[in-house]
């Protein structure tokens, strides 16, 4: 008779939990930025290897999939490698070894489940009880553009594929709970660079001059305000600006003034019409301050959109692998995630994975973001019972 799964897979952890926790140190000490993950492709690759699967590495070597068991029709598990460019001050064995870059977003978490996976499933396929075929699509470049996901699918990720799942590290949930949301869970986002040219002088005489200051200062402040009166009050949009560059000194208007901003949006509709909006009435500020600007507006992500019963299937595989109890309701998040370009083309979901610990505070994308790494088993456990079920259901 063959072992039940949740017996399999707790011998399985009771074996390797500990390799699991190795290979996330490993590419943790050693993360590697967007479009150059080469090193953690190849250590990806060789874990495999080892498990007996047969890897495919992408042509620029950043990436790669690997295809585990048999059948017309795939079901696919995704995780990012990339890191961000931000200082590592942990006091940890496994601290980054880079200057200057971590992976503070648990995209080593994320790479490290799946190479559990990809082992269980493979362990699965040699005892002849593994129902299906099953992709592991390991992505480089989530955190730039452009980003992976376009790459991978590019190299045939989603060829014959029915339905694709993921998982995101996130602090706010404790290790053990499963965050699951239907619908919309990231928003889609953009980017605008907004640049105005002008006369300058002295600022006692400001009639004098273009006094760009004064109009991109109204752009910053009107411009989301006045988007905000344009569109439908339930599909919420957030602009928001991280840079403003203009002059130096305090009494000299300059002649050059650039300002860059986020565009966050929830829902595909809003998404397709707020480019030509933002920039009207962008425009249009500025002309009432007196000033030309020039705008490049660049396309982001678009916002993930989980299927519904893909939704659901998480939900059920979680209860299975761990209790009723660790599914929990993710959030709508404003973050974006480019994961999303693969649900534009086949249904699937993201999950959010609990990897927070009780009394220590910290959320991505800091330096200091950690994990419990009790988290790694749940994310094993959970990806390999959503993935079987989404295997053996015929709603894909």
């Amino acid at each position: 008779m063959p072992t039940s799964l949740p017996e399999f897979l707790d011998d399985w952890l009771d074996a390797h939990y500990d390799d699991l926790v190795a290979d996330r140190r490993h590419i943790h000490a050693n993360p590697r930025l967007s479009r150059h993950e080469q090193d953690t492709a190849d250590y990806v690759a060789a874990r495999l290897a080892t498990g007996g699967l047969k890897p495919q590495l992408i042509p620029d070597g950043t990436g790669l999939t690997c295809d585990i068991g048999d059948g017309d029709r795939v079901i696919a598990v995704r995780a990012d490698m990339d890191a961000l460019p931000i200082h590592d001050p942990k006091d940890v064995p496994y601290r980054s070894t880079v200057d200057g870059v971590c992976h503070a977003c648990g995209h080593d978490a994320h790479t490290a489940i799946l190479i559990g996976v990809g082992r269980v499933l493979g362990e699965l396929s040699a005892r002849g009880e593994l129902p299906g075929r099953f992709r592991l699509v390991f992505q480089p470049s989530e955190e730039q553009f452009p980003s992976g996901a376009p790459t991978m699918i590019k190299h045939g990720a989603l060829t014959d594929v029915a339905a694709i799942f993921a998982l995101h590290c996130d602090p706010q949930f404790t290790a053990g709970q499963i965050g699951v949301r239907n619908g919309p869970l990231t928003a889609a986002c953009d980017v605008m660079e907004i640049r105005m040219r002008g006369r300058g002088g002295h600022t006692s005489r400001p009639h004098l001059t273009t006094d760009i200051i004064n109009a991109m200062g109204r752009v910053i402040v009107d411009m989301p305000a006045l988007v905000g009166r344009r569109i439908d009050p339930r599909q919420a949009v957030a602009i928001v600006f991280g840079a403003v560059q203009a002059g130096e000194a305090a009494n000299a208007i300059p002649e050059e003034a650039l300002a860059r901003a986020t565009i966050r949006m929830q829902g595909r509709e809003t998404w397709q019409m707020i480019p030509d909006l933002v920039q009207e009435i962008t425009r249009s500020v500025a002309r009432s301050a007196g000033v030309e600007c020039e705008i490049d507006y660049r396309r982001g992500v678009p916002p993930v959109v989980n299927d519904r019963l893909a939704s659901a299937m998480f939900a059920g595989a979680t209860a299975a692998a761990l209790g009723e109890q660790a599914v929990a309701e993710a959030p709508m998040s404003m973050g974006g995630e480019d994961f999303a370009y693969y649900l534009e083309q086949v249904p699937g979901a993201m999950a959010r994975l609990g990897v927070g610990r009780p009394g220590v505070a910290c959320d991505i994308h800091q330096g200091n973001f950690d994990i419990d790494e009790t988290a790694l088993a749940h994310g094993v456990r959970v990806m390999v019972h959503t993935a079987l079920a989404a295997a053996a259901s015929p709603a894909f």
